[in-house]
């Protein structure tokens, strides 16, 4: 029997909004996620990791990549290059999984171009002010780096209405279920679709006109 297909989800936010902790914990409580890692231009941060966090590669490789059709999509933020590779998201989607890019706007309109199917969720705090309190709180970035991430968030809270989804991220433990059951019921509904129309159709059978 052939394996049902995975579904995309692109998971967007404001940086500082918890993004990353979500994922995680989606990652831990349920067991058909799989992230897919994003390949970057930009420097590690502390205990992050080649091929765990990011692929961490210079702006050649990168370019290099994209010229040979490697990405599934890529952006630039904050004058680095982002971007996912192809291959390991079309065999995990093949394989029945449901996969995880945890990328920014510009990459997540891409994607909803290229696979319409896919979902778009946005992340963010229940307010500016407790997403500047949180970037602060991190205590890894310079407040030239902060206030340049700011400037971004305004940037992209105008592109918010292009998502399905708006995951406020307030209570950690609420928010994981709460995302988990938007993504179920995005799973769910083509097949809901599919079963209430064929049902419904032979429902029918009975009320249509007798042959003459």
């Amino acid at each position: 029997m052939e394996a049902k297909k995975g579904i995309l989800m692109v998971i967007s936010g404001f940086s500082g909004a918890g993004k990353g902790t979500l994922v995680k914990k989606l990652l831990q409580n349920y067991d058909n996620y799989v992230l897919s890692i994003s390949m970057t231009t930009r420097k590690p941060r502390e205990g992050e990791r080649h091929g765990v966090e990011y692929f961490f590669v210079d702006r050649e490789q990168f370019e290099q990549t994209i010229a040979e059709n490697g990405l599934i999509e890529y952006a630039t933020y904050c004058d680095n290059y982002y971007g996912t590779p192809r291959a390991f998201v079309e065999e995990q989607l093949a394989a029945g999984k449901d996969v995880i890019l945890e990328i920014e706007i510009q990459g997540a309109l891409q994607i909803k171009e290229k696979f319409p199917e896919s979902l778009l969720l946005f992340v963010t705090p229940p307010c500016a002010s407790e997403l500047k309190r949180r970037l602060e709180g991190r205590g890894t970035e310079t407040s030239e780096v902060i206030a340049k991430r700011l400037s971004r968030a305004y940037e992209e809270s105008e592109g918010m209405d292009a998502y399905d989804y708006i995951v406020i991220n307030d209570d950690l433990e609420v928010c994981v279920k709460e995302l988990h059951a938007m993504i179920e019921a995005a799973r769910n509904e083509p097949v809901r679709r599919k079963d209430f129309i064929a049902r419904i159709r032979e429902e029918m059978k009975a009320f249509r006109p007798e042959a003459e």
